[in-house]
Formats: C-alpha cells, sequence, structure tokens
C-alpha cells in the first residue's frame, strides 16, 4: 500500500509540473517565475523550501536523540535566517531585478568574485541536496524495505524532471501542493500520537531535566562556541542560500517579497517544532529504535492506520521534494547565470536556457555522491552552510549594507575565510574551522577595503538595466507596491 501511495504521490507530481511548465519560455520565467508570484505562493514556496527532510525528519531524530545543538538549530536557527532575509535584503533584492544574488557579487566586487561566490553556492547546495536524498534513502529502506539507492534515485529522477521542465513555476506549484499534506500530515499524527500517550504533560514529565532548555547548561568555551557556531550556520549564513534568495526575485513586488519571507519565517518555526516534540514522544514511549533517523516513520507507523501512514508518507515526500527541487534549481540558475558567461561570453538566450535545464541532472548526480556517506541529516545542513560562512557571508552582507565595500576588500574577505577555514581544519581545534574562517573574512575585509579606497572605489549596486538602485526604504515601507 505504502509503495503504490509513493508512486502515485509521484506521477501526481509530475503532472503537476507538467501542467504548470506551460507559461515557462524565457529564461526569466524558469529561473524568477517572471517576476510574478502573489503573496501567497511565494510565503509557502519559501516555506516548503526550508521546510524540507532537516525539519521534518532532521528534528525528529534530534528531539528523539535529545540533541540539543541540533534541536536549537532547526527550527529556531533557519527561523533567523529567513526573518532577518526579509526583514534586511528582500526589498532590496527585488528592486535590482535581478536572477540571481551571484549578479550582486559581479556588480560591486568584479566578475572573480562573483565566480568564487557562484561555486561556494552550487558546493553548499550539493551538500544540502546529499543531506535530503539521504531521508529518501532512510524512507525507501524503513518503509518498503527496498535498498537505499533505490529511494535515492527512485526520487531523485522524479523531482529532476519536473524541475527541468517547469522551472520556478512548477517548483512554485508542486510546493504549494506539497505544503498542504506536509501540515495536514504532521497536524494529525501529532494530535493521533499525543491522544495515544495520554497528552504531552504525562511525556514532559518523563523526559530527563533541562531537556526543554534554550542555553548550554554547562558554561564552558567548547559549549557556547559550539551552540554560536549553530547560529552561525543555520541562522546567518544561510541567509546567502541562493534557493531561498530566488523567491525574493520571483515576488511581483517589494512588498510581497519581504512579507512572503516574515510569514514564512512565523510558520517556519511555529510548525517545525512539531517533528521536535514527535521526536521526544518516541524517545519516552518507543525507546530502543535502531536507527533514529527513521523515528519519524516509525512512531507513524505504530500509531497510524495503514491508510493514514500513506497520506503521512506523503507528507515526508512533500517536505524532501519541496526542499530538493529548489536546490536543483537554484543550481542550475547559478551556473547558466553566472558560470556560463564566464566559458563563453557571447551565450545568447537560448542557451542560457538549455544550460539552465540541463546542468539539473549533473547537480543531482553529484548530490546523490554525498547521500550515500551521510549519517545525520541535520548535521549534513550544517556542514552545506561551512563554504558560505567561511568564504561568503561577510562580504554579501557587506555588499548591501556597506557603502564603502570594493572589490579588493571582497576579495581579500573571500580567500582570507577560505585560507582560515582550510588551515584551521588541519587542526583539531575547539572552535569549528569555518567558523575560524569566517573571523578572519570579517578582519581582513575591512582592513583590505579601508587601505584600498583610493585605488579601488567601491561601485554602486545597479539593476538589470545598468542603473543605480536606489537604497532608501529598504528595510520596510508602510505604503504597498
Amino acid at each position: 500500500m505504502i509503495l503504490i501511495g509513493v508512486c502515485g504521490y509521484m506521477v501526481v507530481m509530475i503532472v503537476i509540473g507538467y501542467l504548470a511548465s506551460r507559461g515557462t519560455h524565457t529564461l526569466a520565467d524558469f529561473v524568477v517565475a517572471g517576476r510574478k508570484m502573489p503573496l501567497w505562493l511565494c510565503s509557502v514556496s519559501i516555506f516548503a523550501t526550508w521546510f524540507g527532510s532537516g525539519i521534518m525528519m532532521g528534528a525528529a531524530t534530534s528531539g528523539y536523540d535529545r540533541d540539543f545543538l541540533l534541536m536549537i538549530g532547526e527550527p529556531f536557527g533557519s527561523g533567523l535566517a529567513l526573518l532577518l532575509s526579509g526583514l534586511f535584503f528582500a526589498r532590496i533584492m527585488r528592486r535590482a531585478r535581478r536572477l540571481t544574488w551571484i549578479e550582486f557579487f559581479e556588480v560591486r566586487y568584479g566578475p572573480f568574485a562573483g565566480v568564487f561566490g557562484a561555486l561556494a553556492d552550487v558546493i553548499s547546495g550539493i551538500i544540502w541536496l546529499g543531506g535530503v536524498l539521504f531521508t529518501f534513502g532512510v524512507l525507501s529502506e524503513s518503509l518498503t524495505g527496498l535498498p537505499m539507492a533505490a529511494g535515492i534515485f527512485g526520487g531523485l529522477v522524479v523531482i529532476v524532471v519536473y524541475t527541468m521542465i517547469g522551472g520556478m513555476w512548477a517548483v512554485a506549484i508542486t510546493d504549494f501542493v506539497q505544503v498542504v499534506i506536509l501540515t495536514i500530515g504532521l497536524l494529525i499524527l501529532s494530535m493521533i500520537v499525543l491522544d495515544d500517550v495520554g497528552g504531552w504533560s504525562v511525556i514532559v514529565e518523563q523526559l530527563p531535566k533541562d531537556t526543554l532548555r534554550f542555553f548550554p547548561v554547562e558554561h564552558s568555551y567548547k559549549n557556547w562556541i559550539e551552540y554560536i557556531h549553530v547560529w552561525m550556520t543555520l541562522g546567518i549564513a544561510a541567509i546567502a542560500a541562493n534557493s531561498v534568495i530566488q523567491r525574493a526575485l520571483s515576488a511581483r513586488s517589494e512588498s510581497v517579497a519581504q512579507n512572503s519571507f516574515l510569514v514564512a519565517a512565523a510558520a517556519y518555526v511555529v510548525i517545525g517544532v512539531i517533528p521536535i516534540m514527535l521526536g521526544m514522544v518516541a524517545s519516552v514511549s518507543m525507546p530502543g529504535i535502531e536507527d533514529s533517523n527513521a523515528v519519524l516513520t516509525d512512531i507513524a507507523i505504530a500509531h497510524l492506520p495503514p491508510v493514514f501512514v500513506v497520506f503521512f508518507v506523503g507528507a515526508i515526500l512533500s517536505s524532501i521534494m519541496s526542499t530538493s527541487d529548489s536546490i536543483l534549481l537554484s543550481a542550475a540558475s547559478i551556473i547558466s547565470t553566472n558560470l556560463l558567461p564566464r566559458i563563453k561570453a557571447d551565450a545568447d538566450e537560448k542557451m542560457r536556457l538549455s544550460v539552465a535545464r540541463y546542468s539539473i541532472p549533473f547537480v543531482a548526480l553529484a548530490a546523490s555522491y554525498v547521500a550515500f556517506g551521510a549519517e545525520r541529516v541535520v548535521e549534513v545542513l550544517i556542514d552545506s552552510a561551512a563554504p558560505l560562512l567561511a568564504m561568503t557571508i561577510v562580504p554579501f552582507v557587506l555588499c548591501f549594507w556597506w557603502k564603502k565595500a570594493n572589490r579588493y576588500g571582497a576579495l581579500g574577505g573571500i580567500f582570507g575565510g577560505l585560507a582560515g577555514w582550510i588551515i584551521s581544519s588541519q587542526f583539531q581545534t575547539v572552535t569549528p574551522p569555518d567558523l575560524i574562517g569566517f573571523a578572519v573574512s570579517v578582519v581582513v575585509m575591512i582592513v583590505v577595503t579601508l587601505m584600498t579606497q583610493r585605488i579601488d572605489p567601491p561601485r554602486p549596486i545597479t539593476d538589470d538595466r545598468g542603473e543605480q538602485v536606489e537604497l532608501k526604504n529598504r528595510v520596510w515601507r508602510s505604503e504597498s507596491r
């Protein structure tokens, strides 16, 4: 029954993707949905992109293992990233009418910095997608008995097909369907499980002391630096993830771009605590689960009738697919928009659209390699943010918020962070290597920027027509636009 339901679900997603693809004719249609996405669709798509396997299965795993740091990361760290993106970056990005955030690097810092920013984002996306695909394998193995490889490649083929066909419109429409299914599935499961165990208060009484804490219990340097690292990777570095930024670029107005992120951030935190709660319930009511990565499916099988199990598997698939398609589209957009021109400067619209489409399966194959080496989903998410934290987040933030930021400073920040990350990773430091890279990036970029103002004057942010972008009202605007 589960296998039939999964196959049916896959077919429905391909059909929806095909129907949504009929309005996709240009690169802008494929990459940013023609910049026409309304508030409801943009909000849902942002939520769906972030609310993937890391929060569905990964957060349930951290709740079961009572892993305090990973519970902080999901949903609170990622929720912070959405909030900050909406407050400080969404308006100015939509105003510039660009296709990827890498273009802002190219405009302010030059093509060389743009290439490194593009590579960092694509590598980060591949690692992230690998963690997401890992959950496909876990789901397949725990529910159907099929090998993990069958789940990874079977799900990958479906996602690749509908993403290649329709681009952003197909991704956004399937995101909407997927969010409805996963939200209903989580609510049904949580209500039935809590009723079966006698309520949340019964579970809380049996949890160890300090399980529901928000700060480290022991105030050691190691505990606090790991705590800060989780917030920095999922709450700060993830701001520069192009898969989410594309939603701001796809919105039909600045107000829609900003408000979509704020709505998605609130929904993410509220709904995101449900998997953690279910994981904690299972730690009390179902101790001794052999593979905690499968705790969400195990608790569903234990408490739901078979028909509802099929529906809930669809909910998990929804969370996985809604993130996977966004990562694939993001990487393809960067390859076509930012890397292709470095190889073929005179590439026309038709070639760029073709490259965007046909790079998707190659990115998917690279991510599948990562999936087979994964152990826990949330840990993979933190690893995927390492290139962004060490190399790009400092130049990214200062690109929008420091008028003096220039090319030499940005290159210094990128290479300084990369060097700090690589060198420190050769030693067993208490401080995570990517966090050391971040600190080096901050210092180097500020110092080099201030020293090179005369020989390398800062460049302004420009829009897709080459005109300077107005920087007023980029945090908030009372009237709609």
